[in-house]
């Protein structure tokens, strides 16, 4: 749901920058995307991972773009990838990190990479066809996740090179929109195709989260709870209930972007407290040796998925800290 919620909303974002098309009308719009998973599943599992792939990389290759046209300083960048103390420090800072690490990773991607290993054809009494099967499903959760950091990485990129230095405040995404195209604040970069491009990245995402949240859906509804109901009832009835919050939130605070854009950051936040909710059992699971006979986890593995998952929870518990 949390990320379902961001789907809904960046969507919804995306629609009013591109067609001027009001938040709510937007958020309603959201619902008909029912049509569009049921479309791409017809498909086949193994198409929609080269699909979804794709929309990945066109969102990265227009952010890459829209970086390769400012004034990079290689140095700062790479420095900008060690964690500072000042996580600890400021708690704004803290809930930003965190929502970046939520957005990233995501709890719910954990089950369906895990699942979409069982998707490839082997046979289950052929070790070598399992490894193989392993391997390539390794390859493509790191490509997935490596992409979506790469995203992340350089819309940050983009709005520190672009927008740091200047004295407009960029509250929400369509002061971004606006920024991009505007002389005055981005000087000679400036262009209406960079801030379209920028709405058009946002649409896409918005897109992708809806399809792979509909998958995970379908894996832990139909493996864990045993729940069996048509995608296309599960899916409308996900998104119902997703849209209970950001219709309260409406009514109590008005249908702003700035409301709308704090509620994304809070899901992503939520969705990292739940990260060592998966990531516990997940390590724990597969360093079993009883469980994992020759595919358990190296030594080394485990100590680092452990130390790792201790470190998110230690940031995470501070932040509940701070906030209540």
């Amino acid at each position: 749901m949390a990320t379902d919620l961001t789907g809904v909303i960046g969507t919804a974002i995306a629609l009013k920058l591109l067609f001027g098309l009001p938040l709510l009308a937007g958020i309603l719009l959201t619902i008909g995307d029912v049509l569009i998973v049921l479309l791409f599943l017809r498909f086949g599992i193994r198409r929609i991972e080269f699909i979804v792939l794709a929309a990945i990389l066109t969102v990265g290759l227009i952010f890459g773009c829209e970086v390769g046209r400012t004034n990079l300083h290689a140095g700062t960048i790479l420095a900008g990838l060690v964690p500072t103390p000042l996580i600890f420090k400021n708690h704004a800072a803290l809930m930003l990190s965190l929502g970046i690490l939520g957005a990233t990773i995501m709890p719910h991607n954990l089950y369906l990479h895990s699942s979409l290993a069982q998707s490839r054809r082997y046979d289950d009494h052929n070790p070598a066809q399992v490894t193989e099967a392993l391997r390539f499903a390794n390859w493509d959760s790191t490509i997935h996740l490596l992409a979506a950091f790469v995203i992340n990485a350089l819309l940050l990129i983009l709005g520190g090179t672009l927008f740091f230095h200047t004295t407009t405040q960029l509250a929400n995404l369509q002061a971004v929109f606006n920024g991009l195209k505007n002389p005055a604040i981005v000087g000679a970069l400036a262009s209406p195709v960079m801030s379209s491009l920028f709405a058009f990245a946002l649409l896409i995402t918005g897109l992708i989260s809806s399809i792979t949240s509909t998958l995970a859906g379908q894996i832990v509804m139909e493996g864990y709870l045993h729940i069996r109901l048509p995608l296309w009832q599960r899916r409308l009835l996900t998104r119902l209930v997703t849209l209970l919050p950001i219709f309260l939130i409406g009514l109590l605070v008005g249908f702003t972007d700035h409301a709308f854009e704090q509620l994304i950051i809070y899901a992503q936040v939520a969705l990292s407290i739940a990260l060592p909710i998966t990531l516990f059992p997940m390590v724990a699971l597969t360093s079993h040796a009883k469980l994992m006979g020759t595919h358990v986890n190296h030594w080394w593995t485990t100590v680092l998925g452990y130390g790792l998952t201790l470190i998110i929870t230690g940031l995470n518990l501070d932040l509940v800290w701070h906030l209540f």
